[in-house]
């Protein structure tokens, strides 16, 4: 969806001339500052900061259908926003970047515990011993995220693992929901999202069990579709 001349007006004489970006660093917590100010499907990018190496990255920009500020992330394939910097507001979103956007970038790098909440700490997933059932590479899968550093992303879920094979776009994913209390398994195939119900578990027991039958055929199945899509 192209940009409105509106939306690009709108935007450009807000963030056109824009202080704040000279008071940012080049770069933080090893990831590189990139002034940006382009067109993105419904997105005008004003700045990004980003580690190719580590398949990590935070951009900042303007979303044309909701017309708001914005600030996303992506973790390998996975994207999400961080709630705390959506506003209509220009000054707003300011305001916002300089309280949170240092503890944004460092959290990106550095998993910070703190950012588990307490129900979820009660799993003990990052406790769990599971080298002998997750190897390092799987199917020629990268364990991209490991259990012993969970990422939170949106809606009360973690990401408890991921293999990815950055080549074919393709991951799986293993989630947990402290709202409905269940880990779940979910894939990308050439970056389009699919769910699967196989692996949905209680506890990380059930999880373990789920895994030693299922994971190893998934992560194929996963490759094939990839391969056969060229």
């Amino acid at each position: 969806m192209p940009l409105k001349e509106k939306i690009i007006e709108k935007v450009e004489n807000e963030a056109g001339e824009w202080p704040y970006l000279q008071e940012l660093p080049q770069e933080l917590h090893t990831m590189k500052f990139q002034r940006l100010y382009q067109e993105n499907d419904d997105m005008y990018e004003l700045f990004s900061y980003s580690n190719e190496e580590r398949h990590l990255g935070i951009c900042a920009y303007f979303h044309q259908e909701t017309e708001e500020y914005k600030v996303r992330v992506w973790i390998g394939l996975t994207e999400f926003c961080l709630m705390e910097f959506i506003t209509a507001s220009f000054e707003v979103f300011e305001q916002h970047l300089r309280h949170y956007l240092k503890g944004a970038i460092h959290d990106l790098v550095v998993y910070n515990p703190d950012n588990m909440s307490y129900v979820t700490k009660e799993m003990e997933i990052t406790a769990w011993d599971y080298t002998n059932i997750l190897p390092e590479t799987l199917e020629g899968f990268q364990l991209f995220i490991k259990p012993s550093a969970p990422v939170r992303v949106l809606n009360g879920s973690y990401i408890v693992f991921d293999y990815t094979d950055f080549a074919i776009e393709s991951n799986f994913i293993i989630y947990y929901n402290e709202f409905r209390c269940e880990f779940f398994g979910e894939a990308r195939i050439r970056n389009i999202p699919e769910m699967n119900y196989t692996f949905d578990s209680p506890d990380i027991s059930h999880l373990e069990e789920k895994l030693h039958q299922h994971l190893i055929p998934r992560l194929q199945e996963i490759r094939q579709r990839a391969e056969n899509e060229d």
